[in-house]
């Protein structure tokens, strides 16, 4: 928007210019807002000055918008941090976002500290009832 300071990290912007927006959100200059792509995003970025993310386009792959969120969760952030996602009710997103949140779910049940050891391992019977009727189901009241 006319008169507002952003910076942007797309697909097109790669190396020095990308450490350059990085470096001038960071710093004390005009720029209140980062505009980053998920993917664009990746490894590496650090946004230890922002307050708040907003997720306007999940990735399919939910360890993908953690990544984003972690743009701003660094060593030396001072700042609460809020994250916002936007979904569109009754979509194609919302359904993307709800597998999304069974993955993540499957995950922390099937691969958590202690896995391996005895007291942390997962029973053949318990891993059988969450691949056959998935970590919804194991959620469920009664």
């Amino acid at each position: 928007y006319e008169g507002y300071k952003y910076e942007r990290i797309d697909g097109g912007i790669t190396g020095a210019l990308r450490q350059e927006a990085i470096d001038r959100f960071n710093g004390r200059g005009p720029g209140f807002c980062f505009l980053l792509s998920t993917r664009a995003g990746g490894l590496g970025i650090n946004l230890a000055t922002a307050d708040t993310v907003v997720i306007f386009d999940s990735d399919w792959n939910p360890h993908n918008d953690i990544q984003a969120f972690s743009r701003a969760h660094r060593i030396g952030q001072a700042n609460k941090v809020m994250i916002y996602r936007f979904v569109t009710r009754a979509s194609v997103e919302e359904r993307i976002t709800q597998v999304a949140k069974r993955k993540m779910m499957l995950t922390h049940l099937v691969v958590r500290p202690g896995l391996g050891s005895k007291a942390g391992s997962m029973s053949k019977q318990e891993l059988d009832d969450i691949l056959k009727f998935g970590t919804e189901e194991l959620f469920k009241d009664e």
